[in-house]
């Protein structure tokens, strides 16, 4: 199937979001009139600082912090580094061991393998076929040695959600830290950071319609770390180099909107998943919804189309001017098979035969009718070409 593309439909909203109009006007003053140094102590830098400040207060707001348990980072995966090797590399003792699950993102996995070259033990936790972690599982994990338990809140690929409450009980039992990368619920489900018990917690700005390239660490206060980029001290002594002001502000206003608009959000983008979900199983023959039907984030769709390449079928959905994507952004460019779908027991055809779908508050149901209708069409014909055509014809 070919054809010239109607209005393209982004349904990656997972991987980033289209940054909201308020949150740009936000932050054009600090681009072209507060262009001031926050450490600087003349006006220029009071008023930044200001600005700094008050987006500490709104990001702190989503997830009920304090804003001076807010940490400005460079996005998720810098924050993920922070609360993981700041953590184990503080005061090292005895504790020489952390827990961690088979289906975390990489900004968790590679700095989990950087500790284990350093003579770190990590245990990876392994996850049941809708991607869940027992808490049995990490009670015979932890032992005196472990030190920190990082579990993901929402996986990134599955949208997956884990029982955060109940494993950061566990952990504390033990007097082990908890970390949780947040990245994927903050802004799409309601997050307490004093309710869930957890020490850390990593947020993202592009992923709830604010600026590419900031972040957030949540360090419960009086919890103490090791900073891992060195310089001036900027952040509270554990993340130097010059605040990113303009995309701080745009973050501070995207979390600010977030909180206001998460009981629309999550019955607006709920239904509309909930009727893409049907759809694509009403109208694709051999198909497969991954992940928790029940206990999954309102914008995430994952699906497995058996006889079709994933690559084959984002390929073809961007020539009709469909954005989706087969999981992580960013592993993709590393063209190996998905760590998350393997670790929940998929064999190599539901592998390469994945979709992750995401959604948005811009996008509408006749959106979605219309990208259902493209997939059909698509998954038909590459079938068609498939060698186990027979099979799903």
């Amino acid at each position: 199937m070919t054809s010239v593309p109607a209005e393209r439909i982004y349904l990656d909203n997972a991987a980033s979001t289209p940054v909201a109009d308020e949150v740009i006007q936000e932050m054009l003053p600090f681009l072209k009139q507060q262009y001031g140094n926050p450490s600087s102590i003349h006006y220029y830098g009071r008023e930044t600082t200001r600005a700094l400040q008050s987006a500490r207060k709104q990001v702190a707001g989503l997830i009920n912090a304090k804003p001076n348990e807010i940490i400005f980072t460079s996005g998720g995966t810098e924050a993920d580094n922070l609360a993981i090797k700041g953590t184990m590399l503080y005061k090292p003792s005895t504790r020489m061991h952390m827990v961690t699950s088979s289906i975390e993102h990489d900004a968790v996995l590679e700095p989990c393998k950087s500790l284990e070259a350093a003579g770190y033990k990590v245990t990876y936790l392994a996850v049941s076929g809708d991607g869940m972690i027992k808490p049995s599982d990490l009670k015979d994990a932890v032992t005196p040695e472990t030190k920190l338990v990082s579990i993901m809140y929402a996986n990134n690929e599955v949208g997956t959600i884990q029982p955060i409450r109940e494993l950061a009980a566990i952990a504390h039992e033990h007097g082990a830290v908890f970390h949780t990368d947040a990245v994927q619920a903050v802004g799409k489900v309601p997050i307490d950071v004093r309710e869930l018990g957890v020490d850390l917690l990593s947020i993202s700005s592009h992923k709830i319609n604010g600026p590419k390239g900031v972040g957030a660490l949540y360090i419960r206060q009086g919890f103490k770390i090791d900073p891992i980029i060195h310089g001036g001290g900027q952040e509270s002594l554990l993340r130097s180099g010059t605040e990113n002001v303009h995309s701080i502000v745009g973050f501070g206003k995207a979390c600010e909107i977030a909180g206001k608009r998460l009981p629309v959000y999550q019955q607006q983008v709920s239904r509309l998943r909930d009727y893409l979900i049907k759809s694509v199983q009403e109208k694709i023959p051999h198909c497969r919804l991954n992940g928790s039907a029940t206990n999954r984030i309102p914008n995430n769709a994952h699906f497995t189309f058996f006889g079709v390449n994933g690559e084959d079928l984002i390929i073809k959905l961007d020539e009709n001017g469909i954005a989706a994507s087969t999981g992580s952004a960013c592993s993709v460019k590393k063209q190996k098979p998905s760590h998350v779908l393997k670790a929940m027991g998929f064999s190599y055809e539901e592998i390469t035969g994945s979709l992750r779908l995401s959604l948005g508050m811009q996008n509408t149901a006749e959106e979605v009718d219309r990208a259902v209708e493209v997939l059909a069409q698509v998954v038909q014909e590459l079938r068609s070409l498939s060698p186990f055509k027979s099979k799903y014809s």
